[in-house]
């Protein structure tokens, strides 16, 4: 059924064929009755459906009038033709059908018309190549290819001159004759005379159309609908997807979701649990770089999106609290279309977060505080979450963020409502020094508690940075983790420049003590 509803929504939204959409629409109506009439045992419940109802209300009688009416003027096999586009079907319009049928054998009357020319023409002018032409709007003419010499035009005076064309394959000459002027009052401009004539046939059919337009429109709704019911069918078919359990209570209890995109994409795909009540709804996820902590949660806040708009879920089992809200804090999009940056656009989304969000709320922060110094980060970060944790009835919270800070009680006190997650890493090495490439593999997978090393300069090296960035930053780090300065980097563009301007800083220097003296003689002995 699904494939058939697809064929004909097909057609639907090929808006300049309207007879095609018009018995598509109808075509639907078919499949549904046809599938009824199949379904013996279900036929009472396949029947009371809300879809199918809304299909036989806005597809009916009505449609099949204008779909009538319009097979009854309009020809779209004809509209193609490479000369004239027409639409009109013939046998509507004697009138019309005859100026189509001279319009149609006109190249033949026309090569006959200049026979008739070169009987009158002395073999001088026959040289040329002498052709008669209907130029739309402008008239009927005999063309010869070339420039006709004064001394030969002067010879028939019935020639009169129109104008001149330059073309690529030369210049062309357009004369005026007793015979082509009496075309001009015979036959006239066909061209645009017929399109004057289907102009105001198809006024008179966009009229009487006119008043079925509810009609249409209710029936291109609910094939909208249709085909976004039947897209949602089709993917849940496809891709494994299981129907979620919409409930009152408010819980957010997913077994094995997945998110919908990227499980397309990636190779394998880790499925994660999401476990939301009444205690613990503020989950902060903490994890490496490159964990999947961002993926984690735009997977919950879709699963639960699809939950809510009647699609099946990418999950072994969903049970959806019925949510008002999706709030989220997510990557931020610096644009010239606004005078804000991109750390005031986060702060703007958190504000509307803490003023708008109710228990039934899903709030999603990821990465907030990063776009300003650490520890106003970390502050703006740990009172957010402190803010919802004190609330008497939280929304559902699900924060992901690379702070260690926010382990430190003083920063953010323990709390029933507060739970850590961190996606496990599995690490081979005995520590960050003797660390290589393959100790490290990202296991993707949700798991209570967390963890603080990042795995920056691991992620780094997935990203094909050099070797030689790479050794300096571990050296860096090992001089941060054990508290001691660090030193001067010691590579020879660095040095060559030390050697550049030591001499002449001594030498300022030297300048400034000089001066120093002078203006304070006691201070001569002060080195």
């Amino acid at each position: 059924m699904t494939e058939a509803l697809q064929d004909s929504l097909r057609h639907v939204k090929d808006i300049p064929r309207l007879i095609k959409s018009v018995g598509a629409l109808w075509q639907i109506r078919g499949i549904f009755e046809v599938e009824t009439s199949q379904r013996h045992d279900h036929q009472i419940e396949f029947t009371q459906l809300h879809i199918v109802g809304k299909v036989f209300s806005a597809i009916g009688d009505d449609l099949a009038h204008v779909g009538h009416l319009i097979t009854g003027v309009l020809d779209f096999d004809q509209s193609c033709g490479e000369n004239l586009e027409t639409i009109v079907a013939y046998g509507l319009c004697e009138e019309l059908d005859k100026l189509k049928t001279l319009y149609k054998g006109l190249p033949d009357f026309l090569n006959k018309v200049t026979d008739l020319e070169m009987k009158n023409i002395s073999e001088d002018i026959s040289e040329y190549q002498v052709s008669t032409v209907y130029v739309p709007q402008v008239g009927y003419f005999l063309r010869l290819m070339g420039n006709l010499e004064e001394s030969v035009a002067e010879r028939f005076p019935y020639l009169e001159l129109a104008f001149v064309a330059e073309t690529a394959e030369g210049k062309e000459c357009f004369y005026r004759t007793h015979r082509t002027l009496e075309l001009d009052k015979v036959l006239g401009d066909l061209y645009h005379k017929i399109l004057d004539m289907e102009r105001a046939i198809l006024r008179n059919l966009a009229a009487n159309i006119e008043e079925y337009t509810q009609t249409l429109e209710s029936a291109a709704k609910v094939a909208a609908e249709i085909d976004c019911v039947t897209a949602l069918a089709i993917a849940a078919r496809d891709y494994g997807y299981v129907r979620p359990d919409l409930r009152e209570d408010d819980v957010l209890i997913i077994e094995n979701g997945r998110h919908v995109l990227q499980e397309m994409t990636a190779n394998r795909y880790v499925p994660n649990d999401t476990h939301i009540t009444k205690e613990g709804r503020i989950n902060i996820v903490t994890g490496p770089n490159y964990s999947g902590k961002s993926i984690y949660a735009k997977q919950v806040a879709l699963i639960t999106f699809l939950a809510h708009i009647g699609s099946f879920v990418p999950a072994d089992k969903a049970i959806i609290g019925i949510q008002d809200r999706i709030f989220t804090r997510v990557a931020s999009k610096e644009t010239v279309g606004i005078s804000q940056s991109s750390f005031m656009i986060d702060l703007n989304q958190i504000s509307v977060m803490l003023r708008h969000s109710t228990s039934r709320s899903l709030c999603l922060i990821d990465e907030f505080g990063k776009g300003t110094l650490t520890s106003d980060g970390i502050g703006l970060l740990c009172a957010t979450l402190l803010e919802f944790a004190s609330r008497k009835s939280p929304p559902k919270v699900l924060a992901c963020t690379h702070f260690s800070e926010i382990f430190d009680e003083n920063n953010l006190p323990k709390s029933p409502q507060i739970i850590f997650y961190t996606m496990s890493v599995l690490d081979s090495s005995n520590n960050h020094e003797d660390r290589k490439f393959e100790d490290i593999v990202f296991l993707y997978r949700l798991v209570p508690g967390y963890k603080v090393p990042s795995y920056g300069i691991h992620c780094a090296q997935l990203a094909g940075v050099s070797e030689e960035i790479l050794n300096r930053s571990r050296y860096v780090q090992k001089l941060l983790l054990s508290g001691k300065p660090i030193d001067r980097l010691n590579a020879p563009g660095v040095v060559s420049r030390d050697r550049e301007y030591r001499p002449s800083g001594f030498g300022l220097q030297d300048r400034k003590c000089y001066s120093f003296q002078r203006r304070y003689p006691g201070t001569q002995n002060w080195r």
